[in-house]
């Protein structure tokens, strides 16, 4: 490793399990972060498992593509003999079989396979929260630093809880198999990045870490992409919502039994995962709501943006959000935004939005109704969104700050290797 000065570039291994560019706090986080610590002049390396990511121009690639036994193109895949003679492969697939999610753990050890048969040059390793054991093999060979979006296990508790088949809970926990390995291996990584307080107030607790060991370095918005836009007028009554997952930590179905009651006629636009089988299919018809819903399903960028041009309001009725992009990117746009109190999303939203309970339907439905008869305050609120997001959330500023963590990691590991 090259001797560090201040200014010196750095090479920057960044590490993630998962990398879907578009959907998903992490994939994005991804994106944006080699993006801009490229800007500021550093080399950037991302180590990837699948899907394979979209990258700016000039980022390195690194594809570690393991089995890919969650790809919904093909949720039937079954791997060949031959994929199984290599160990982690079968580690993977016997995770899967059993009902557990082992990419953090499998992808971390491909990372250390990959240093031990052919280490590449990084100045220092940067792991977006698959906390996997892998990674400990390589603390003492390399700077390691880890950034942690939301303990898991918060998760973990939303999807127990919404489950009445005891079957179906020890399922649900089951799933969330890494766990145990994301505490231990977290405790033990010296350089933490959390995404916001409340990350960092909530991985202390759950994981029971030092949170005086977590710098707080918050996200930023897209606010290139995600923007007002001229000549698109917005729709009374369409209220948009935006989650990457439909699983109840989401609080789908909460908005939904708002919606039932808000006495005013609205269309509920959902983009993301929407299961036409699931229970919140079903809790939609329940309550009469299917011909008011728009299930937009995963869109590309600019046509989210024309989504949220459109909508009167942003809904995120979230149960938890370790940071929360879809409010901040709704904002980002001046669409008014009603959140929940839940994690980070205060601290996106401030005063420039309505903040209601988590998990309760009638203070959701009310906020709404406020935005739909007042169309001077949802304006009002709009337009201090925006104002709000780019003064406070800058990926520029995030960069930065981070590769200033990747100077003490470097200096913090000379110190402990030498004698």
């Amino acid at each position: 490793m090259a001797c560090d000065s201040a200014d010196r570039p750095l090479h920057v291994g960044l590490l993630s399990y998962r990398t879907n560019p578009y959907s998903g706090g992490q994939g994005v986080y991804v994106r944006h972060l080699a993006s801009h610590l490229q800007a500021l002049g550093h080399r950037v390396t991302v180590v990837s498992g699948p899907p394979r990511p979209e990258l700016p121009a000039g980022v390195g690639l690194i594809h570690l593509p393991g089995l890919d036994l969650y790809d919904p193109a093909n949720p039937f895949r079954l791997p060949r003999a031959g994929e199984l003679v290599d160990p982690v492969n079968l580690l993977e697939w016997l995770g899967v079989a059993s009902g557990g999610f082992p990419e953090p753990l499998t992808f971390g050890l491909r990372v250390a396979r990959l240093f031990a048969a052919a280490p590449p040059a990084f100045d220092v390793l940067h792991d977006n929260q698959s906390l996997s054991y892998g990674l400990l093999r390589l603390r003492r060979r390399i700077p390691l630093v880890a950034t942690v979006h939301h303990p898991l296990s918060l998760d973990r508790r939303w999807a127990v809880r919404a489950e009445r088949s005891p079957v179906r809970k020890l399922q649900r926990w089951r799933w969330y198999s890494c766990i145990g390995m994301q505490r231990r291996v977290a405790r033990r990584i010296p350089h933490l990045i959390a995404v916001s307080q409340a990350a960092r107030r909530d991985f202390a607790r759950e994981y029971r870490i030092d949170p005086g060991r977590m710098r707080v370095i918050p996200n930023g918005i897209d606010t290139d992409t995600f923007r007002p836009l001229a000549g698109v007028p917005r729709e009374p009554g369409r209220i948009l919502v935006t989650h990457s997952a439909d699983i109840p930590m989401k609080g789908l179905a909460v908005l939904l039994r708002a919606i039932a009651g808000i006495g005013r006629p609205v269309r509920l636009v959902v983009v993301g995962e929407f299961r036409e089988a699931g229970e919140n299919a079903h809790l939609a018809a329940a309550l009469g709501l299917s011909g008011r819903l728009e299930i937009a399903g995963r869109l590309g960028r600019e046509e989210l943006v024309r989504q949220y041009a459109r909508a009167w309001a942003a809904v995120v009725p979230s149960l938890y959000e370790g940071f929360g992009f879809p409010a901040g990117e709704a904002m980002a746009c001046a669409v008014p935004v009603v959140a929940t109190t839940a994690g980070a999303l205060p601290e996106v939203v401030g005063e420039a939005g309505l903040l209601v309970p988590p998990g309760e339907a009638a203070p959701l439905g009310r906020a709404l109704r406020r935005l739909l008869d007042d169309p001077g305050a949802a304006r009002r609120l709009g337009e201090a969104g925006r104002e709000r997001v780019l003064r406070l959330f800058s990926w520029r500023r995030a960069a930065a700050d981070t590769a200033a963590v990747y100077r003490e990691a470097i200096r913090d590991h000379r110190r402990f290797r030498t004698p």
